[in-house]
């Protein structure tokens, strides 16, 4: 199994839903990204869910990919959800002054899925 395989966007409606494994590594997190903004022009996708709760530790490659990523979304016309960051997550990217960029955040998958939905509505 090549690392590109631990990736994989899925679309669910309007909207694709990425897990992030527990250690991604920098091939697997550009990967990601790579996936991602080819299927946000495949599919039109009107958002990402990106669900890093398997993720215990983070780097500033990784902070810093999510963030582009987001902006990136935002440039297709799409609206980045983090979902899932653990405390510890939140911990680290706060100490190293890193930011997502204009990524929203959300507990689970579920709220991320009804912050999108909310979003649309009023849209």
């Amino acid at each position: 199994m090549t690392l590109e395989e631990n990736i994989t966007v899925i679309k669910v409606r309007n909207v694709l839903m990425v897990a992030m494994p527990a250690e991604p590594g920098d091939l697997t997190v550009s990967t990601m990204q790579e996936q991602v903004l080819r299927a946000m022009e495949k599919y039109e996708a009107r958002g990402l869910v990106l669900d890093i709760s398997l993720v215990d530790t983070v780097d500033s490659f990784f902070a810093r990919t999510i963030a582009e990523t987001a902006q990136m979304v935002a440039l297709l016309g799409g609206l980045t959800v983090i979902s899932g960051m653990r405390p510890s997550v939140a911990i680290t990217v706060t100490q190293l002054g890193l930011t997502l960029g204009n990524a929203l955040t959300a507990l689970n998958v579920d709220r991320a899925l009804d912050l999108l939905m909310d979003i649309a509505e009023r849209s």
